[in-house]
């Protein structure tokens, strides 16, 4: 029965402890999406404000196409820099920009560098995706550059795609929010529970505490009154008229009560010599 005991304890304790740790995880994400929205917004707010010459200074992109394969593949988010000065861009960095090829013309495309160079006092870049047999027929200039690739985030693109559904907003963002809410206002009130818990029996030890100290005081006055009878009785001196007890008694009903004085009981103690 103990061992059964045990093993249920061991196994409350793994299912609580797993509980913690995705409860983190689900904070963490909830943050960090919450951090990306917020960047987003102010970026759309500044942008709007300033014109289309604003560049934030990160910016996201999810990759669609199979341009980038194996290094970046499609569902991909990469998190791009901006950048500032031509020279900051190498050849075999990725860059993001906008396309002035008539066929993808005003498409954002995410491709490799292979040259660059300066015509007529512009900056021209020119890319190849890793997964395409050829380059882009036309460089990009570096004011069509929006970034340069600072890292990726594999399939981040699906979860993206799930929020975009309500569904997925009410699974991966509202329910787990709700569960971290509920489980946060349940430890508050197991908290308040012990707290009242360690209260009550601190009041009841304060009772009990109390109740011994007055036992205490109750027998030391005994003791003190049978000492004072006893002195006085081995003195001949009178006793004091508070060490009798008056006692009332009633003989019929609707007499009146009477008192008595009742002396308090001989106690045999050994003569002095």
């Amino acid at each position: 029965m103990k061992k059964n005991g045990e093993k249920v304890h061991s196994i409350t304790s793994i299912i609580k402890f797993i509980t913690g740790i995705l409860s983190w995880v689900v904070l963490v994400i909830l943050v960090l999406i919450a951090g990306f929205l917020l960047y987003y917004f102010v970026s759309v707010k500044i942008y709007g404000q300033k014109g289309e010459q604003y560049k934030p200074a990160i910016t996201l992109y999810t990759i669609l196409t199979q341009s980038m394969e194996p290094n970046i593949n499609p569902n991909d988010v990469i998190i791009d820099l901006t950048i500032k000065n031509p020279d900051d861009i190498h050849i075999g960095d990725v860059i993001t920009f906008t396309s002035t090829y008539s066929l993808t013309k005003g498409m954002v495309i995410t491709h490799r560098v292979i040259d660059k160079k300066e015509e007529n006092g512009e900056w021209m870049f020119y890319t190849k995706g890793d997964a395409n047999l050829s380059p882009e027929p036309v460089p990009a200039p570096f004011a069509n550059i929006h970034g340069k690739v600072l890292f990726k985030i594999p399939q981040l693109g699906l979860l993206q795609k799930f929020l975009a559904t309500k569904g997925g907003w009410l699974i991966v963002v509202v329910i787990p929010a709700l569960i971290v809410i509920i489980s946060d206002v349940m430890k508050l009130f197991r908290l308040k529970s012990t707290k009242n818990q360690v209260d009550l029996k601190m009041q009841k030890e304060q009772l009990m505490k109390q109740k011994k100290q007055e036992k205490k005081e109750r027998i030391k006055e005994k003791l003190v009154e049978r000492y004072t009878l006893h002195r006085h009785e081995s003195e001949g001196s009178p006793i004091p008229l508070k060490n009798y007890k008056v006692m009332s008694s009633k003989k019929d009903t609707g007499s009146k009560a009477k008192s008595k004085i009742e002396l308090p009981k001989k106690i045999d103690l050994p003569k002095r010599k």
